[in-house]
């Protein structure tokens, strides 16, 4: 009895931890996230300011401090996660939890590899929680709904990337024959490579044709790149508008698994079927 007693408490200790990390429904909630939202902005302010070499010169030392103590908060609250989750493995799966040990990783491998902290910065990612914070569902909803029209829309965009790359290796052997190394296209992957930035109208400059029909070609490609360059808009946007008015998406987190995107009126999470 004692023992039922303790897991119990136990329970109620990891449910009351998972809602102040977690939710953002609760005033301790939102306190949370909003702390922790200042302090991911600020420690990546921080590392940006340590790569700039008259800050580093002078505030080096004070900044590299700082920086450890975001990181040993951050570490905690990671392992806070875990413990507040009924299955924490599948927490470390899902984006936020991959997102969360990416954000504190960089800066013990920077132990081993001095400009390995610089890659802390994609702690911004973790930000994108003020959507949950700020509750704005209607955000939720639509982006929802744009992943959605990618999952299905992913096949033809394959087929599409597969025909593009197609076409570069074509036009970039095309234009090895026709330059040569003389004016610059030196081998067929560097022929490849003019053959990509001109074809996504980028045009760097640092490689162009000479001769009338190098140019010719060249032109080809650019009025092609414009034309393709709408096709994947397209395919998106045709998927969207095949959908219809997307679900309320609620901001609760599951207990369980700790991942989003249930249905505002849902009871269980759709990937755990565990009880909200």
């Amino acid at each position: 009895m004692a023992y039922l007693n303790k897991s119990k408490l136990k329970n109620r200790w990891q449910m009351r931890l998972h809602e102040i990390i977690f939710e953002a429904d609760t005033r301790a909630g939102k306190a949370f996230d909003i702390t922790l939202i200042v302090a991911i902005i600020t420690s990546v302010i921080i590392v940006m300011l340590e790569s700039v070499s008259a800050i580093r010169g002078r505030w080096g030392d004070e900044l590299y401090f700082i920086e450890w103590c975001f990181t040993i908060i951050f570490t905690i609250e990671y392992i806070l996660r875990f413990i507040s989750v009924g299955h924490p493995l599948k927490y470390a799966r899902s984006f936020f939890g991959i997102v969360d040990l990416l954000s504190v990783l960089p800066s013990y491998l920077s132990l081993f590899f001095f400009s390995g902290h610089y890659l802390t910065v994609v702690r911004i990612l973790r930000v994108l929680r003020i959507f949950r914070v700020l509750k704005l569902a209607e955000h939720l909803d639509e982006a929802h709904m744009l992943m959605s029209a990618l999952k299905r829309s992913s096949r033809k965009i394959t087929v599409f990337i597969f025909s593009v790359m197609t076409i570069v290796v074509i036009m970039g052997s095309v234009m090895y024959i026709v330059e040569g190394e003389k004016y610059g296209f030196t081998s067929i992957p560097r022929s490849i490579y003019w053959a990509i930035v001109t074809l996504t109208t980028v045009g760097y400059g640092d490689i162009s044709p000479k001769t009338p029909l190098g140019q010719t070609i060249a032109s080809a490609v650019m009025i092609l790149g414009y034309a393709i360059i709408a096709i994947p808009t397209g395919i998106v946007t045709a998927e969207m508008t095949k959908q219809s008015s997307p679900k309320k998406i609620s901001t609760q987190s599951c207990p369980e698994c700790s991942l989003e995107g249930h249905d505002a009126d849902a009871k269980h999470c759709k990937w755990c079927g565990a009880l909200l």
